[in-house]
């Protein structure tokens, strides 16, 4: 929540009220992203109301939704986790319902889609649609509605992916880094307009998808091998450098023509200089991506599943 003060007090009674019936033991966690609106105090109050199950984090300053979203991951505690914004434009009621989806469908995300969105349509509706189908066809994982704030995660998926910059906004494709998408699903869910503040978004943040976009297309598919990335690259702006030279070089030696004023020469200069820095990069890329998951912290895989080795006996071979 960020400046949300009068949905502080409506925000907790209808997710209380939205899981009443629900069977199994759970706890809210309210991150405050640095309001300055009173919504850190009112959050204080109204937990007092409830109990313990209710958390609150206070960060110390404005960090944004996705350093927000990281501070809830981190400090739940349930095999499943379920994220909403704090605004009421998500419906907590869907929350008991999508976790019985996701463990009848077995999967390890499962995305609210808002088909019925309560938002403007020139500002909100139509960027968002735009910017949905193009994460779709640019990353392969094909979702409605990557807005969508609501989604319920398996943890040992989601605390898995360490978010940061604004990485929010394509969850799913970051979380397609450690489990198959086949294993993600979507599901439609209830959408309200916003009833108190102000929303937080605006048109401005569609160019910064694009360039999220760009860097979650490069982590997804070169995350384990940049060199193949940049490497690529610097063969292709090579292989032209050389055709120009060689051309070039015929018409030098074989033709006896003069070559050192063309602007074909400073051009295949150029393209062979390129591909030289993408090489070297791809290298030195690639010294750092080892040197990242041959750390104790990482892993370039992720086991869905194990045997427990303390009940596996030794065989001796015949």
């Amino acid at each position: 929540m960020y400046e949300e003060a009068e949905n502080v007090a409506p925000m907790l009674a209808r997710v209380h009220d939205g899981l009443a019936a629900y069977g199994g033991r759970w706890e809210l966690i309210c991150v405050d992203d640095g309001s300055r609106d009173g919504t850190g105090e009112r959050l204080r109050a109204e937990a007092g109301r409830y109990g313990p199950h209710v958390r609150i984090i206070r960060l110390r300053r404005n960090f944004g939704q996705t350093a927000a979203m990281q501070a809830g991951f981190d400090a739940a505690r349930g095999e499943l986790i379920a994220t909403l914004d704090g605004d009421l434009q998500n419906d907590p009621a869907d929350i008991p319902r999508m976790a019985r989806e996701l463990l009848e469908r077995d999967l390890d995300l499962l995305q609210g889609w808002r088909r019925e969105r309560q938002d403007g349509l020139l500002l909100r509706k139509i960027p968002s649609r735009i910017a949905n189908r193009l994460i779709a066809k640019v990353t392969g994982v094909r979702l409605h509605d990557y807005g969508c704030s609501l989604k319920v995660y398996r943890a040992e998926v989601i605390q898995r992916v360490r978010l940061f910059g604004e990485m929010h906004r394509f969850i799913p494709v970051w979380v397609a880094g450690v489990t198959d998408p086949q294993r993600m699903g979507e599901t439609v869910v209830n959408h309200e307009a916003r009833r108190f503040g102000r929303s937080k978004y605006g048109i401005s943040r569609t160019f910064r998808v694009l360039l999220d976009l760009l860097a979650a297309f490069f982590f997804l598919r070169y995350r384990a091998r940049p060199g193949h990335f940049f490497g690529s690259i610097g063969l292709v702006f090579g292989a032209i450098g050389a055709a120009i030279m060689a051309y070039l070089a015929v018409l030098k030696f074989g033709l006896g023509e003069h070559i050192g004023q063309r602007p074909l020469l400073f051009i295949g200069i150029l393209f062979l200089v390129a591909a030289v820095q993408l090489l070297t990069t791809g290298v030195l890329a690639e010294l750092l991506a080892r040197t990242f998951f041959e750390s104790a912290e990482h892993k370039n895989f992720c086991i869905a599943w194990e045997s427990d080795p303390a009940l596996a006996a030794w065989r001796t071979p015949a």
